[in-house]
């Protein structure tokens, strides 16, 4: 079973903490993690983009001029495509860019991200944050203490307005949920720092 060390708020070792062998010593698959990074950053896209067709853009009731006798090409209408104004010919329009991915693959994919990020070193698990209150002063020297630097990705037990209100002011820090744990963010972060009750959460949901 995988270990790493335990630490408290003040960056020193209180012991060793078991982490899941599911969830930390898992085959990691690089083509299942490219797929659920590409199905989850697809899923964000509003796909609200739009253009016009020739039936939707203002105007195209008369002809141009005359069918005959000008010398020039027949047109009838000035919304045609190859119009300056007129309308747009395989244009985007509203569309989802969901892509679906079946359940275990998904969980795979995650629990293989968690196996490479404890393999390079970058999953720390902290006691507690023990914040007296909402102060960003206090958790940057919480993380300070812990030499969690560049982007942090922290793993909270549930709700804890005190870490999030906390972490709001600091640009590089990410708080989440242990059962909102996604590829992208894990995948994005230097460091996870993860809660110590939030481990037995992530085996509950993810193993």
């Amino acid at each position: 079973m995988p270990q790493t060390t335990l630490y408290d708020r003040t960056g020193a070792s209180v012991g060793t903490v078991d982490l899941a062998e599911a969830l930390f010593a898992a085959p990691v698959n690089e083509a299942v993690l490219h797929q659920a990074v590409t199905a989850q950053l697809a899923s964000r896209r509003l796909g609200t983009h739009d253009t016009k067709t020739r039936g939707e853009v203002r105007g195209g009731g008369k002809k141009p001029y005359r069918q005959k006798g000008t010398g020039r090409a027949r047109q009838g209408s000035r919304v045609a495509p190859h119009y300056r104004g007129g309308g747009v010919v395989f244009g985007p329009h509203p569309r989802s860019y969901e892509q679906r991915l079946p359940r275990k693959m998904k969980r795979l994919a995650l629990r293989g991200a968690l196996t490479a990020k404890l393999g390079d070193e970058a999953v720390k698990v902290i006691d507690s944050f023990g914040l007296e209150g909402p102060r960003t002063r206090e958790l940057a020297g919480v993380l300070g203490a812990l030499e969690a630097n560049g982007r942090v990705l922290v793993v909270a037990p549930g709700r804890d307005e005190k870490l999030e209100l906390s972490a709001r002011n600091l640009p590089t820090v990410e708080v989440i949920l242990a059962d909102s744990l996604n590829v992208v963010d894990l995948l994005r972060a230097d460091v996870v720092l993860i809660e110590q009750p939030a481990l037995a959460r992530m085996e509950e949901v993810y193993a």
